[in-house]
């Protein structure tokens, strides 16, 4: 069986946001025109992952969870943040419940990352260190895993 990739936990996230705001639309912080700031955070996280996907396409390397890499990427955005793909994906899901506007719709939010950290980030970093020694070393004792 194979496991499901980051976008598909995205995409559960958002129809999670989406559901919670529909069903308990606990405390509604703000409405039209104040919730297209939300417009900002799914721009960057958008901006943020074609970045990192360009970076991993000029490295030749691949972009799959779990898939051997060929280079260690340390160019922007990945000098940053070691997981800027995670950290583009949380944003545009924080965009969404900023949209949105209830309290409700930023559980997904905040619970995201930690899945992330827990289903692909502990075991992709392992990977890397065993595949990249040192040089993984010195990376991610200068480069936060997040921001």
């Amino acid at each position: 069986m194979t496991q499901a990739l980051p976008p598909t936990y995205f995409l559960v996230a958002v129809i999670l946001a989406v559901a919670l705001h529909l069903a308990f639309p606990v405390l509604r912080f703000w409405t039209v025109p104040l919730s297209l700031v939300g417009i900002v955070p799914l721009i960057l996280g958008i901006v943020l992952n074609l970045t990192a996907d360009h970076r991993f396409k000029q490295y030749q390397t691949t972009v799959k969870p779990f898939e051997q890499s060929a280079s260690l990427v340390t160019e922007f955005p990945f000098s940053i943040s070691r997981n800027p793909m995670y950290l583009g994906l949380t944003l545009m899901l924080l965009g969404v419940a900023l949209l949105l506007g209830s309290v409700s719709s930023l559980v997904p939010v905040l619970l995201f990352p930690y899945v992330m950290n827990y289903v692909f980030i502990r075991q992709e970093e392992q990977q890397l260190a065993a595949t990249f020694g040192t040089d993984w070393e010195r990376y991610s004792s200068r480069v936060r895993r997040w921001i």
